[in-house]
């Protein structure tokens, strides 16, 4: 399900620029919550993200979304996670949850409807082309279980909180804490103990600074939060 308009050129943009610091876009979403906002998902490979994850990303990304300019006007930049209960956007977003349940929403109609839940069971082929495997938990009477929907009639796709889902997130967050742990231990032991680490340059507030004086600060949000980001001090979002 890929990005239209504004959106997609956005995405064009975050792509290249995540991918360097180490992240994978999930999705781009333009609202007109608190004026206009500008949501920006994504995650690391191993699919968590964390608060200093979403800094760290938006650090990168707002001078390149400046120097672009993709927006016609004054906007709020969110980054957040996916969540647990995470939308499916790329082909492997569906290949990671095979074997979890998810809602289904074509935007087109099969078999005189258009949602479905279920089971992800396989992805077939690549690109808007392949088809997706599902088995179906809403089946009634005699409806088919077993269907097979394709990548391109799919307008919306999310996983369903399950135990097993929860699970899942907790050990793949708590694999990238050790790891996380592990390269500062790595770190801190490269520094010697005697001398302090040099301080790197101090920088200006840069040529961008006079058109940023009256637009709002990036805000890092977790997606699962429902209330809306405090508003920081005035920037370039």
């Amino acid at each position: 399900m890929d990005e239209t308009g504004v959106a997609a050129r956005v995405a064009n943009i975050a792509i290249p620029v995540l991918k360097d610091v180490g992240y994978r876009l999930v999705r781009v979403k333009i609202s007109s919550n608190n004026g206009m906002t500008l949501q920006i998902m994504c995650e690391r490979p191993d699919g968590t993200m964390n608060v200093q994850d979403c800094e760290k990303a938006s650090m990168a990304l707002s001078p390149m979304l400046d120097l672009e300019d993709p927006l016609s006007a004054p906007y709020h930049l969110e980054m957040s996670s996916p969540g647990i209960d995470r939308p499916l956007v790329r082909i492997s977003d569906f290949q990671r949850a095979i074997g979890h349940e998810a809602r289904i929403e074509l935007s087109v109609m099969m078999d005189s409807r258009k949602r479905f839940r279920g089971w992800i069971e396989g992805v077939d082929g690549e690109g808007r082309d392949a088809m997706l495997r599902l088995r179906r938990t809403d089946s009634k009477g005699d409806e088919e279980a077993d269907v097979v929907l394709t990548m391109r009639d799919i307008a919306e796709a999310r996983l369903i909180l399950t135990e097993a889902l929860i699970r899942e997130s907790l050990r793949a967050a708590k694999a990238a804490v050790l790891e996380d742990g592990d390269e500062g231990e790595g770190e801190q032991d490269a520094q010697p103990e005697t001398e302090a680490a040099p301080e790197g340059p101090k920088r200006g507030p840069g040529r961008f600074a006079s058109r940023n004086q009256n637009k709002p600060k990036p805000v890092w949000a977790p997606a699962a939060k429902k209330k809306s980001p405090k508003p920081g001090a005035p920037g370039r979002g």
